[in-house]
């Protein structure tokens, strides 16, 4: 886009994920501005739009996207939706940013990024960690070489089961046909991105998915193992039925370990020949507000985003392969 331009966004989808975490950044970050909002239900959508002092809201997602008074779409609807409404933005020639995962399945995710190759416009993930500062830091330790060469990655993730599992009320998160592998494909999307984002792509995936529960129809015991293109190994392991919650990382170097959490947020910790060193880093209120500064520096000052439709769609060819 030209340089010094606003961006006037419209988001599809203004539910909870766009109440503090996502959509107040589109309306606080310099050079951008959210303008209309679209729901199926018009009432909600009103709601929203009134609350956050959006001034237009729909519930007819044409509107929205061909509004030649929005510049760009955020799609922030559950994912068996994104590839419908991310090619319509891709045919009327506009920026989007769509939430992660890209899309259910892989094929999905290829579709999608084909589309906006082919008009030349901009696809965005909204895979955040990749702009977080706690994660950043991470980056910054590994790039000054604080534990030498990496050799191996471990992720530990589990939790116990909800009440709306437990009581079989349905949940899109865990319906199959809409996300395959249940709250891995919400909740292990972000941390396997950001695993590539950190190491480098990953070059060979295997794993093993199956359902130990029966409380839904999605996958609820995930374990993988991988390796980056670079050599580096990896494992990991995701069970959605547990007695408690766990969220531990750890990157193992020749001369150091790199310790930290995906979701929790408490300290990164590094440990070396010089000791331990723990740094906690606050998220901000809005824990897309990095995430959405930088879609401003791609779009505005030609700065390349760190989360794009095809670092994504490797995080999702990633997920097929461990689900496959």
């Amino acid at each position: 886009m030209k340089d010094n331009q606003s961006v006037r966004w419209g988001i599809i989808g203004c539910g909870a994920v766009t109440e503090v975490k996502s959509g107040p950044p589109y309306q606080l970050t310099s050079g951008f501005s959210l303008d209309a909002v679209m729901r199926r239900d018009l009432q909600k959508a009103e709601d929203y739009a009134k609350r956050h002092g959006v001034p237009h809201f729909y519930n007819d997602v044409d509107k929205i996207i061909n509004n030649p008074e929005i510049d760009a779409i955020y799609i922030a609807t559950p994912p068996d939706t994104h590839k419908l409404y991310g090619l319509m933005v891709a045919q009327a020639g506009k920026p989007c940013c769509i939430e992660k995962p890209l899309a259910p399945n892989y094929e999905d995710g290829v579709a999608l990024v084909d589309a906006f190759k082919a008009k030349n416009v901009p696809l965005f993930v909204a895979y955040y960690r990749r702009s977080l500062p706690r994660f950043i830091q991470v980056e910054t330790w590994l790039k000054e070489n604080k534990i030498g060469d990496v050799r191996h990655i471990n992720w530990s993730f589990s939790k116990p089961a909800n009440d709306i599992d437990l009581n079989r009320t349905y949940n899109w998160r865990t319906d199959a046909k809409i996300a395959p592998g249940g709250y891995f494909d919400d909740l292990a999307s972000h941390g396997l991105d950001l695993f590539a984002y950190l190491l480098g792509n990953f070059k060979q995936v295997s794993g093993i998915s199956l359902n130990q529960q029966g409380l839904y129809s999605a996958k609820d015991a995930i374990t993988a193992t991988w390796i980056h293109e670079n050599g580096i190994t990896g494992t990991g392991s995701w069970h959605f039925g547990s007695f408690t919650r766990e969220d531990s990382v750890s990157i193992i170097g020749s001369k150091g370990t790199i310790h930290f959490s995906i979701f929790k947020e408490e300290a990164i910790i590094l440990e070396n020949v010089e000791g331990i060193e723990e740094l906690f880093i606050e998220n901000p209120k809005h824990v897309q507000h990095y995430h959405v500064a930088n879609l401003k520096a791609d779009l505005i000052d030609g700065i390349p985003h760190p989360s794009t439709g095809e670092t994504a769609l490797h995080t999702s060819w990633v997920m097929s392969e461990i689900l496959k």
